[in-house]
């Protein structure tokens, strides 16, 4: 963890305060795409997956553009709907789909805004977003993803300009609300769920898929789609986490600690050895299912605490790795 000491300036040098999110922030991560790996873990399920995207145009996969038919035009690529809107006959070309697109769901629900040390959990989401996206750029992947909070959310289809991964960023920086009130009455609420849902059908086969969130609210159905998703992409979760909720803090008196969600409030004991340890089982329980459900569907986990930079965590976990 960062020390209480080291916080103040790593804040400062991240333009963070650690509860509200800004796109100066985000950039700062484009200097540490090396940080992560993007290379392919397991061989793609798509026929046509790869490491580039060519340049030739032709009957593949991905759209490219509409231009005007022009003599030897293949006439089953004509655009009915372009021809009828302009009068004049249009033609579909493609470019071949062959580099892996990158996509990313954050979960920014209220369960998200909670952190006792360093940063947030959603403003960790949004760190790692970035990395992630600029990482893709580097790669010259094509970054997309799904953002949503408790209310509304946005989809992000991929591309591989930097306007992509600009646009991402900025999508995540207006969906961020810490004090955004709950769902009125009559409302629909965007659950983890529903995000899946949308995810599944967003994500093309060999497509390589982050999801970031707590898993406070990872449903059967959830669960289910996260499973399906991870049979023809690539899929790494990344359960974040504040120190708070896998241990109580430590105290030599016993004190009544407030806590509020920003709605509900309620109070707890620290400094009690019985409460403490019974605390901490429950959370420990809880954390070991949730990294149970998630390694049933076939996807990487990788556990990420919003109570020290990523860079920290990210330079440990590789030199691990490495040893």
């Amino acid at each position: 963890m960062q020390t209480t000491k080291d916080i103040p300036q790593w804040l400062a040098s991240h333009h963070s305060d650690g509860v509200n999110l800004s796109i100066k922030e985000l950039l700062y991560y484009r200097t540490k795409a090396s940080l992560l790996n993007l290379s392919l873990g397991r061989p793609a399920q798509a026929k046509l997956a790869g490491g580039y995207l060519a340049k030739t145009k032709g009957r593949g996969m991905e759209f490219d553009e509409a231009r005007h038919y022009q003599p030897g035009d293949d006439i089953r690529a004509i655009d009915w709907r372009v021809t009828a809107r302009t009068g004049k006959t249009h033609t579909k070309i493609y470019r071949e789909e062959k580099e892996r697109p990158v996509f990313v769901l954050a979960d920014l629900s209220s369960s998200m805004h909670f952190g006792t040390q360093l940063l947030f959990k959603s403003v960790q989401v949004a760190h790692l977003t970035a990395l992630i996206a600029w990482a893709a750029h580097k790669r010259g992947d094509r970054i997309g993803g799904l953002i949503y909070n408790q209310t509304q959310h946005k989809e992000f289809k991929p591309f591989s300009r930097q306007k992509a991964v600009l646009s991402l960023l900025n999508g995540i920086v207006n969906l961020h609300h810490p004090q955004s009130p709950p769902p009125k009455h009559g409302e629909e609420q965007v659950t983890f769920t529903d995000a899946c849902a949308r995810l599944r059908r967003l994500a093309h086969p060999g497509s390589l898929v982050f999801i970031l969130s707590d898993f406070a609210n990872l449903t059967e159905s959830a669960q289910q789609h996260i499973s399906q998703l991870s049979r023809h992409c690539e899929v790494t979760a990344y359960p974040i986490s504040d120190p708070f909720e896998h241990a109580l803090p430590q105290s030599k008196y016993q004190q009544m600690l407030n806590l509020t969600d920003g709605q509900d409030e309620q109070q707890i004991l620290i400094g009690e050895q019985r409460i403490a340890t019974q605390y901490q089982s429950e959370h420990e329980q809880r954390f070991n299912a949730i990294n149970t459900r998630l390694k049933k569907c076939r996807v990487n986990v990788v556990p990420i605490s919003c109570a020290q930079s990523l860079e920290r965590q990210l330079a440990k976990r590789s030199s691990e790795t490495a040893v």
